[in-house]
């Protein structure tokens, strides 16, 4: 029944790739699979008998209660406009530098990232922010509208990241059953935490690439991103950029300070973030019934989205395992030439094809829980494995034709910059994202060293 499990594994991903609702794929597809192999006497039914179990233990998973405390956080932060009063000084202070505009996008984009985590919600506020002005000032669009996507998915690496905390649940619960697999029956415990530090130092290197980037383009095409003359600064300009700064950063340090200085877990952090948020719209005058009503619906739609996918696959990793795909696929990957490296190799490639059309929350909870053990168990270090496919899911944001931050920066971009400008700014970014992950896996000490010396005792 093997071949039946890759037929289940093909359908869904022939499914996903067509638009069908990930949960109702997931749970549909794997039922459909499961009735007709018990029909033939290859399957335990059993294996749905702990769906209950299953639906209930996400429910009490205190680790996925962090996903609506930041996307609360996030969506409240985006209501507080924060985003274009930073934009506005980090504009005015680096006017005259060359690539000035293009380098604020970034750090706007990398200090949003560090405070919400939400691509979305940063692609769509640069955009309409960032974009007519790096028009206006005579940039190439491609340039532009590369610049703003690929700012917009440092959320997605940089902490607190809603795909840390995802694959963080997955890698954890693999990480327990590669140990177990090996008599290792008091197993070590990965946790959100420790992807969230391995995290920083890639993260701080991904925005310094895209910094560099701009930089040297602008020196070597200056007609791609002219720099406007060097405007007299108006009075005041330090306390602009400390009155921008400070809401930001004082938020950055209460949720990832709390987790580095091992005052909170995760979970409790995100809930300082969330209440830390309201306390900034407060003082923007933003926090009012409306805006809370609107927030607190903006998340609960999210939020079901994701627990929606959940349960979708659960159904269906109980039925691919009950078909007996996880054995083939472990089967496959130990036997291949090379051994673990060659395995891991596969897996990135494949994660990395399959960015073109799905989204990162279905990679996640549809491959990751079947080759995740796999790779552990021949002792690879789950910090660097979790890094690596973490920025690996960050291009998935990026990749034509399903990008999602493409779709974001689409729907608010002029009808002057055109679908296929987006696409090709967007390819040298891709390019420094594949950099980091091949510096990645030479020195994994970059994704390791910092967890390790956060938690030395």
């Amino acid at each position: 029944m093997e071949s039946l499990a890759l037929v289940l594994f093909g359908v869904v991903l022939i499914a996903l790739m067509t638009g069908f609702p990930v949960a109702l794929t997931l749970s549909g597809a794997s039922l459909l699979f499961a009735a007709l192999a018990v029909q033939l006497g290859a399957f335990d039914m059993a294996f749905l008998n702990s769906i209950p179990n299953r639906i209930y233990s996400i429910m009490g998973n205190e680790t996925l209660i962090a996903v609506p405390l930041f996307v609360f956080m996030g969506i409240m932060l985006e209501k507080s406009k924060i985003a274009e009063q930073l934009l506005t000084t980090m504009n005015e202070a680096m006017h005259g530098l060359k690539g000035g505009l293009g380098i604020s996008v970034i750090l706007v984009g990398a200090l949003l990232a560090a405070s919400t985590g939400i691509v979305g919600a940063t692609v769509v506020t640069m955009g309409l922010l960032a974009l007519p002005t790096m028009l206006k000032q005579g940039y190439d669009p491609k340039i532009a509208s590369g610049t703003i996507a690929a700012s917009g998915t440092l959320g997605q690496i940089i902490p607190p990241s809603i795909v840390l905390i995802l694959l963080g649940d997955v890698l954890s619960n693999a990480y327990q059953q590669a140990q177990l697999k090996q008599g290792i029956f008091s197993p070590e415990v990965l946790s959100v935490g420790d992807l969230f530090v391995g995290a920083i130092l890639p993260g701080i290197l991904l925005v310094l690439l895209y910094i560099g980037y701009i930089w040297l383009t602008a020196i070597r095409q200056p007609e791609r991103l002219p720099t406007p003359d060097q405007a007299t600064l108006q009075p005041g300009i330090g306390g602009r950029i400390l009155k921008s700064l400070i809401p930001p950063l004082l938020l950055i340090l209460l949720v990832l300070g709390s987790i580095l200085g091992g005052f909170a877990t995760p979970t409790e952090s995100a809930s300082l973030g969330a209440v830390g948020a309201m306390i900034l719209a407060a003082f923007k005058r933003h926090l009012t019934l409306k805006n809370l009503n609107e927030v607190m619906r903006e998340t609960l739609t999210v939020t079901s989205m994701i627990f929606f996918i959940f349960i979708g696959a659960a159904f269906f990793s109980l039925v691919f395992r009950g078909l007996g795909g996880d054995d083939l696929i472990e089967g496959f990957l130990i036997d291949l030439p090379g051994g673990q490296l060659t395995a891991l190799l596969i897996v990135m490639l494949l994660i990395f094809v399959l960015g073109f059309f799905l989204d990162f929350i279905e990679i996640t909870y549809v491959i990751l829980p079947v080759v995740a053990p796999i790779l552990l168990m021949g002792g690879m270090d789950p910090i660097w494995l979790g890094i690596l496919i973490a920025i690996n899911l960050q291009t998935a944001f990026l990749t034509p034709p399903f990008g999602f931050a493409l779709f974001y920066l689409r729907g608010v971009a002029p009808k002057s910059v055109q679908t296929a400008d987006i696409y090709k700014g967007v390819i040298p970014f891709i390019g420094i994202q594949i950099g980091v992950i091949l510096i990645l896996w030479f020195f994994p000490e970059l994704a390791t060293w910092l967890p390790h010396q956060v938690y030395a005792n």
